[in-house]
């Protein structure tokens, strides 16, 4: 069976859109066959895969924006992947706006940070593996993307948990990684097994798992409440998992333990944008069920203002703009749930660059100093103008200051919170207050804590002196550092121009991403002008103070950062508020050391040891029958041939003689006694 939405406009780039995934998909299979033999050892494959999708999602979103504008926004085709009774499951592609918007992002960012990888990977032993898992991250992340049902978009969710896995457990002899991986991956599959019930959930209420049906479905009322809001609930569980909501992102920060590209592209454009993705892909669900909005509003507000908190008090860099992404990841969310869906796209968009960048910049900082700690960085400035001139424009953009390209995305974002208050079409009043309230103070801290770790990194001095003989603590004989190389450099410039411009096609004087990107029954708001006063004065008021706390003290390990004056507080979030160690107590450790006991005594060794122990009685039982009639019976019974045949032939060797006279004496008598019967 073959399915296809008809459409008018030239659809070239859209049509061929089944390969922006296959190609990296392809890439990771080169590479692991035959990457080592190749240039590079394997970069070239991935960068040449990646480049290629790259250049037919930029087609494919130009031609998705001009069928949009020609009323014809979605091209569908399908064909029959297996059947079970009357439903046919399909192998798909659905290409609209969104789709076609993801095609750019992750298309952008994994291929600069391909090519960043190629100085920041140099000698790693397992450089080409990390090539190939890349490319398989990328493919996957993609078949989610442009899946045209949920099964589809199942497997693509899946394989990316699994490629998280593989690629922060890159260095897995040291157990902090390794843990990492491990962590990650459960962590994660909790919040999955709610998302794939949910799947069957809504397949059950909606009878079909294409995702345009099931929207249509429920927009036409064919759709029980009850199975609308249950069903969102449980693949909302999915995007906490994926996306690092509250109380499941305990993983993200710890993520941090793999390769820091690796990280660029979990935070910027796959892993945890998997969840906001679902979530606007199947928009139409989500915004039919009240209690599933409030759901998502109130975890999202949560979410945004915790993790801010939490990354005020971070020393490791990649730390604090972990705890960041987490944060954004929130902003997201809660324009999803207030009902202004473009929003929440629009702020992924922008954020995919900037923390792209950022990310990346931080990389390289850590590989000029050898360290994640910020108190052991200082006036790197003069010695990486390049990698200081970027990350300063990505912290900017992420601040909210105007006109770079997180103002634009995250001022829409508070100005719809602000403009639905009064409306609270969708999600209660209680909810939008709180995501409202959330949202204009985590603008100030995030503004706080970017401003402090610009301070810290590149101000001051370096603080990170050598030791005796010239050498710093981790043997490296250059006491200072250098800047990055250009294939690590290159990419941190094409990021800080996006991350300035990106914002540009959706400021309110002519919101060209609203138009491009726009969702049925979604909230659209008109530019606030006081809310954006507010929010850029929060964003300056965040850097001034952080500016008047860290830019002029010089930090070290002995030094205690001024926000320990706040005592209990303080302690409270440099130990994430115990969330982690409740984990450990209250689940981890009972599970290992109680139900994992009971489990051992009672159902290994009281049921399988006994079931596997009467099995191997129960062999050596058979083993002695078996015996018994081999040697009783199957031996006994050819020993006796064997004697008979001796004994016949004992006979028979005395009339087998060879003498000829006794030969002509048998035959005389055989022939007189053969004459006696016959003629008697």
């Amino acid at each position: 069976m073959e399915h296809e939405v008809t459409h008018t406009v030239a659809t070239t780039f859209r049509d061929l859109s089944w390969l922006i995934p296959v190609l990296p998909l392809t890439a990771f299979f080169a590479i692991v066959f035959f990457g080592k033999r190749t240039p590079g050892k394997g970069h070239v494959l991935g960068i040449a895969a990646v480049g290629t999708a790259l250049l037919l999602g930029v087609g494919a979103f130009v031609e998705a924006i001009q069928a949009s504008s020609a009323h014809d926004p979605i091209v569908e085709k399908s064909l029959s992947w297996f059947a079970f009774g009357p439903v046919h499951l399909e192998l798909g592609i659905r290409v609209d706006t969104l789709a076609a918007m993801m095609f750019v992002v992750v298309g952008t960012v994994s291929l600069l940070v391909q090519i960043y990888s190629v100085g920041y990977m140099h000698g790693d032993v397992r450089y080409t593996w990390y090539y190939a898992a890349l490319n398989l991250f990328t493919g996957s992340m993609l078949t989610l993307v442009i899946a045209n049902n949920t099964v589809q978009l199942l497997v693509g969710w899946e394989l990316v948990g699994v490629c998280s896995y593989l690629l922060i457990g890159h260095w897995f002899e040291e157990k902090e990684n390794s843990s990492a991986a491990i962590k990650a991956f459960i962590t994660t599959k909790t919040g999955d097994l709610g998302f794939v019930i949910g799947v069957f959930v809504v397949f059950v209420g909606a009878q079909t798992f294409n995702i345009g049906e099931i929207q249509e479905r429920v927009a036409a009322g064919d759709v029980s409440t009850l199975a609308i809001t249950a069903g969102a609930i449980l693949l909302f569980a999915g995007a906490v998992g994926k996306s690092a909501q509250f109380p499941l992102h305990v993983w993200l920060p710890d993520a941090m333990a793999g390769p820091t590209p690796v990280s660029a592209l979990i935070h910027a454009a796959t892993m945890v944008t998997a969840g906001v993705y679902m979530v606007a892909r199947i928009f139409g669900l989500f915004s039919s069920s009240v209690a599933a909005m409030n759901t998502i509003a109130v975890i999202a507000a949560i979410t945004m203002l915790f993790a801010a908190v939490l990354a005020v008090v971070q020393r490791d860099i990649k730390r604090v703009l972990a705890y960041s992404t987490v944060s954004q990841l929130g902003y997201m969310m809660a324009a999803l749930a207030v009902g202004a869906a473009s929003a929440g796209v629009f702020h992924l968009w922008t954020h995919a660059f900037f923390k792209a960048l950022l990310f990346l910049g931080a990389g390289s900082v850590i590989h000029a100093v050898h360290s994640n700690d910020m108190y052991d960085m200082g006036g790197l400035r003069r010695f990486m103008p390049a990698t200081y001139a970027t990350f300063i424009i990505g912290s900017a953009a992420l601040a909210g200051v105007p006109p770079l390209a997180g103002f634009w995305s995250k001022d829409e974002i508070i100005g719809s919170a602000f403009e639905q208050v009064g409306h609270s079409v969708g999600v209660t009043k209680a909810a939008v207050t709180f995501v409202l309230v959330s949202a204009l103070v985590t603008a100030f801290l995030t503004a706080f804590y970017m401003t402090r770790v610009c301070a810290l990194t590149f101000f001051g001095s370096y603080r990170r002196m050598p030791i005796a003989g010239g050498a710093t603590d981790d043997g490296d004989h250059h006491a200072e550092p250098r800047e990055s190389p250009r294939s690590m450099t290159i990419p941190l410039w094409i990021l800080a121009i996006l991350s300035i411009v990106a914002g540009w096609i959706g400021t309110p004087f002519r919101n060209l991403f609203a138009d491009w990107v726009h969702f049925e029954g979604a909230f659209h708001g008109e530019f606030q002008p006081m809310v954006a006063g507010v929010s850029i004065l929060l964003a300056l008021a965040g850097i001034g103070i952080g500016w008047r706390m860290y830019s002029r003290a010089h930090y070290g390990l002995s030094v205690r950062d001024p926000l320990e004056r706040l005592g209990p507080l303080y302690r409270a979030a440099e130990n994430r508020f115990y969330i982690d160690e409740f984990y450990m107590n209250a689940v981890v450790r009972p599970v290992q050391y109680g139900l994992s006991k009971v489990v051992y005594r009672r159902l290994d060794q009281g049921l399988i040891d006994r079931i596997v122990n009467a099995a191997g009685i129960g062999t050596v039982l058979a083993g002695r029958a078996t015996r018994a009639v081999d040697e009783g019976g199957v031996d006994g019974a050819v020993n006796g041939v064997a004697w008979v045949t001796d004994r016949f032939s004992g006979v028979l060797r005395h009339v087998q003689s060879g003498n000829v006279q006794r030969y002509a004496v048998g035959l005389f008598l055989g022939v007189f006694v053969l004459a006696a019967v016959l003629f008697r």
